[in-house]
């Protein structure tokens, strides 16, 4: 298996991403990822799914999400063509004596600290897999009391726009 991560450019209705996942879970997928949001065009919304799985049974779904009325268009997006981040908040537990490690490892991964407490401080990182993962490790030698993550978000490189293509024809 591998790993997956499609585009869909939709119309923003409701249920549409109860459909949309319900076809990944009927064939028995498990998502990793899925993060949806507004795009530059009103009424457009775009889901960003990443999923681990063989590329025949992965073209099937595309298939039956193609059929979907309120989808406009799928794009599987290759690692090396794309810019894809993910978003984390860590609550760290920082002590007085420990605080200033704790920043040091946080401003040596560019992340930042967004919220201050006598015990423990919030952290938020955004880049690519690799990058949050490494952090992530670099943090539990000091007790990571919760963390919550965002879905993947993706756009493709260069010029070329998902919407330009559609709402050109």
């Amino acid at each position: 298996m591998s790993t997956h991560v499609l585009s869909l450019l939709v119309e923003d209705k409701p249920g549409l991403l109860t459909r949309v996942a319900g076809l990944f879970a009927r064939r028995g997928f498990n998502i990793n990822s899925l993060a949806v949001g507004v795009t530059e065009v009103p009424g457009l919304s775009r889901i960003t799914v990443v999923v681990d799985v063989d590329q025949l049974p992965l073209e099937q779904v595309t298939k039956q999400l193609n059929k979907l009325v309120n989808v406009i268009k799928i794009v599987e997006l290759d690692q090396s063509a794309s810019v894809q981040r993910e978003h984390m908040l860590i609550k760290v537990r920082a002590d007085n004596q420990t605080r200033s490690n704790v920043i040091e490892v946080v401003n040596l991964f560019r992340a930042s600290v967004v919220d201050y407490a006598t015990d423990a401080l919030v952290v938020e990182v955004t880049g690519d897999r690799g990058k949050v993962e490494a952090l992530l490790r670099a943090l539990e030698p000091f007790g990571i009391k919760e963390l919550a993550q965002s879905g993947m978000v993706a756009i493709g490189r260069g010029g070329k726009s998902i919407t330009e293509r559609v709402l050109r024809g």
